[in-house]
């Protein structure tokens, strides 16, 4: 099967994740400096979440741009990825409910469903890898066959927050913008393996 679809499909998902998530934001009821500071938070929150979805969309891209071929497997993979992504936009407008701090749950929740968007991530490569020549195919030699040292921090870094959002929330939340800029530096690995640097 060719891959345009589901790129194109993945690619509209995101864009409506992305849309739902700025419509969440409500503008102050009055005009000064103290009523849009008051929702500061609330911005912030939105700031790390479309970051978030921005870093999977440009590593989607990169992931698909070097198959030609996608799989039933693969389809399915992707849904899933999707699935986890798109409840991104409900767990920032939970997390935003609580004033002027984060509470614990939707805090615990928040990264549950960051830690489930990069598991799910996982599956999809291995099935484009397997889509795409196995072993063998120029995806696997740029990738490798193991989970990289970025990616292991951060999955124990999304646990180690949702543990610790139970006793102090807003270093959870510290927790998962620090691990959205370990990934604002991009993995190069596809990249410089499909060129042969």
């Amino acid at each position: 099967m060719e891959k345009g679809r589901v790129e194109a499909f993945s690619d509209g998902v995101i864009a409506v994740i992305i849309t739902i998530m700025v419509l969440e934001l409500k503008p102050p009821h009055a005009a000064d400096w103290d009523a849009l500071l008051e929702n500061g938070h609330i911005f912030l929150s939105y700031v790390l979440s479309f970051v978030y979805v921005g870093l999977y969309w440009n590593n989607h891209h990169h992931l698909f741009a070097s198959c030609r071929h996608v799989s039933g497997r693969v389809l399915w993979a992707n849904l899933h990825f999707l699935f986890w992504l798109s409840l991104l936009p409900f767990a920032t407008a939970w997390l935003n409910e609580a004033q002027p701090l984060p509470a614990p749950l939707p805090t615990a929740a928040y990264g549950f469903v960051l830690l489930m968007a990069a598991l799910a991530w996982l599956p999809l490569g291995r099935a484009l890898i397997a889509a795409n020549g196995g072993a063998q195919g120029k995806l696997a030699k740029a990738i490798g066959a193991r989970v990289d040292g970025k990616t292991v921090l951060s999955l124990a870094l999304y646990l180690g927050a949702v543990v610790l959002a139970v006793f102090v929330p807003i270093l959870s939340c510290v927790v998962y913008a620090v691990v959205a800029a370990l990934w604002f530096i991009p993995d190069r690995r596809i990249e410089n393996g499909l060129s042969g640097q």
